[in-house]
């Protein structure tokens, strides 16, 4: 398939990608470790959403913890009165009733306010970390599993959207309340007001005790939720293989192995949780028994009016459940700070960096690989060792080889998936270094169809021109002729509008490869790779298409890798690697003539002997 085009379906939402992640990714470097500055990242564009909302939840405090004040004063007036006086019952209820009324309107804002600045929030950060993941080098992809990814990408950010929209929002609200609350109730009784106190930091002790039990747990089930989604994510896609091969049972045994390991965590994680809950519970009724004891000890020692006993009580009801919910929003902190830090790891991760002075010279002219060595950075003794060859420009080059011997990895360097290092070579076209050419520019001139092509979920005319999305029909269906693809979109009922599924799964292997052929020569780049890009399909169909790129590829360079020496006979000169090195070159009569390992692979396979 041709790697760097980009689906139409997708081209507005990578174009709305691009701008937020410029705009914050630009100028916003996120310290190793710095969680605030995480916080300040994921609130960009949000944050005066979470401001009204903030502003709405005070108002919403400050007209509850009046109403008790209200009811206070008609008691005392009331029953502490010399007569019943209706006119202050009517306006306590007034008052109250008034009070309700704005405290409603209150939560209302914050509610509006805040889900908006939640889900205004979940989509800048993921757009952010999609585009960044777009922009991460290859080799980070390679490391990192898919499954996991996903999961970070999901679970991860609603954990962050569930932290700043509801815990840390609800951790403002609590303390407001509890530092409003307390100052009302100095004002009906300093003694019960102390003692109300005395228990906040017994709650808040409590709370870290767990918190400190409840992270580690939650992280390792974190990483084990990845680990089943990318075991979901793997069946589910290789779906045919699985079935093919009869694999069912132990593709279920596997994910049903996974799945009770990721439920045991959680259960050993919710024993946790149901301690700390229970001690809260108890830590709770304590506080409620001794202030109702005390209050009813003032009360008969007259130091306590009835109305100030009702709304003492009230308050300390109001404070139950947001002081419980302090030591809770403090313990469910540590599930965000295990997901932010799953997130910054992706964030933090540097982006692919054109050369300072990269530029966009034409790269029309010839190839040269020079002295180019390579190895993975997984401990590989090496892949490529001082290989050197030139393309001279507009011709065609065929390079064959064993699996593993290099092939494949010469078209990621020309390409620069992977980077070449200090004293490892260069590679030049047009006599200018890769290295001096910006990626995308590079990337763009060189198309390239892989072995095993890659189908969007849309029709067949959508995937066609994937990188040339302004492409009409008429090009299409030269593209699709002369990749020899044309004849069987005819035996479809729906022609071009046929939908060919998530990767490809309606079409054989064969029409995938010559739909991603076909992807390519739509963009006529000046540069067309082939990295074994004819193995799925018979040998006629392989010669009939290999005769019509000839009279198709115009002024291009092309470079052919295959097992099959038939599709790279008719190259200007052909490159024979074995462990990463070229052991042969020249073209197929001179090759035949040298009587080397080109020739016998020849006889083997003119002989029909397996090689």
């Amino acid at each position: 398939m041709a790697v760097r085009a980009q689906h139409p379906l997708r081209t507005h939402l990578t174009q709305r990608l691009e701008a937020p992640c410029r705009a914050g990714c630009a100028h916003m470097k996120i310290k190793s470790g710095n969680k605030i500055q995480f916080i300040r990242y994921c609130l960009e564009g949000s944050w005066h959403f979470f401001l009204a909302g903030a502003a709405c939840t005070c108002l919403v405090s400050v007209f509850d913890l009046i109403q008790p004040k209200i009811i206070q004063y008609a008691v005392d007036e009331v029953i502490g009165g010399a007569a019943f006086s209706a006119g202050v019952l009517f306006r306590a209820a007034s008052a109250v009733m008034a009070f309700a009324l704005l405290g409603a309107l209150a939560r209302y804002g914050f509610t509006l306010f805040n889900t908006m600045g939640a889900e205004t929030l979940t989509q800048t950060l993921r757009d952010r970390l999609y585009a960044h993941i777009l922009r991460l080098p290859f080799s980070w992809q390679n490391t990192h599993h898919t499954g996991d990814i996903i999961q970070r990408c999901t679970s991860d950010v609603e954990e962050i959207k569930v932290f700043i929209s509801e815990q840390l929002m609800a951790l403002f609200r609590v303390v407001f309340l509890i530092v409003v609350s307390l100052v009302f109730m100095m004002s009906i009784s300093p003694l019960l007001t102390l003692v109300e106190a005395l228990f906040i930091p017994v709650t808040v002790a409590s709370s870290f005790f767990f918190y400190t039990r409840i992270g580690g747990r939650f992280l390792r089930a974190d990483e084990e939720e990845g680990r089943l989604s990318g075991i979901a994510q793997e069946n589910l896609t290789g779906v045919r293989v699985v079935r093919a091969f009869g694999r069912e049972r132990h593709e279920r045994d596997r994910f049903e192995k996974q799945n009770a390991y990721y439920t045991d965590l959680w259960t050993r994680l919710m024993r946790v949780l149901a301690a700390f809950w229970v001690s809260g519970n108890i830590i709770a009724n304590v506080r409620m028994l001794i202030i109702v004891l005390l209050s009813c000890v003032l009360c008969v020692h007259g130091t306590l009016t009835a109305g100030g006993f009702i709304a003492f009580l009230s308050y300390n009801t109001m404070m139950a459940l947001p002081v419980r919910n302090l030591g809770r929003m403090l313990s469910e902190m540590s599930k965000a700070d295990i997901s932010g830090a799953r997130l910054m790891e992706i964030l933090e991760a540097p982006e692919e960096q054109d050369r300072e002075g990269a530029g966009t010279p034409s790269l029309k002219g010839d190839i040269v690989f020079d002295h180019v060595s390579f190895q993975y950075d997984n401990g590989d003794t090496g892949v490529l060792h001082d290989v050197s060859f030139t393309v001279p420009a507009g011709k065609t080059v065929g390079i064959l080889g064993a699996t593993g011997s290099g092939k494949s990895t010469l078209m990621y360097l020309l390409d620069c998936m992977y980077d070449l290092g200090d004293g490892e070579g260069r590679i030049l076209i047009g006599g200018h270094d890769i290295r001096d050419i910006q990626k995308h520019w590079l990337r763009s001139n060189i198309g390239m169809v892989l072995q095993e092509p890659y189908l969007f979920s849309g029709t067949l005319a959508e995937n066609i021109k994937i990188a040339a999305p302004s492409a009409d029909l008429c090009e299409i269906k030269k593209a699709a002729r002369i990749a020899h693809l044309s004849s069987a979109v005819e035996r479809f009922t729906s022609g071009y509008d046929t939908y060919v599924g998530e990767r490809g799964v309606t079409l054989s292997g064969g029409q995938k490869q010559r739909t991603a052929i076909a992807q390519m020569l739509i963009r006529k780049p000046p540069i067309m790779v082939f990295d074994d890009s004819l193995s799925a399909v018979d040998a006629q169909t392989d010669a009939q298409i290999r005769e019509s790129l000839r009279h198709s590829t115009g002024e291009s360079t092309v470079i052919l890798i295959a097992h099959r020496i038939t599709t790279l006979m008719d190259a200007d000169f052909i490159l024979m690697m074995e462990d990463g090195r070229i052991v042969e070159r020249g073209s197929h009569e001179e090759l035949l003539a040298q009587g080397g390992r080109y020739r016998q692979i020849y006889e083997m396979q003119t002989q029909g002997r397996a090689l």
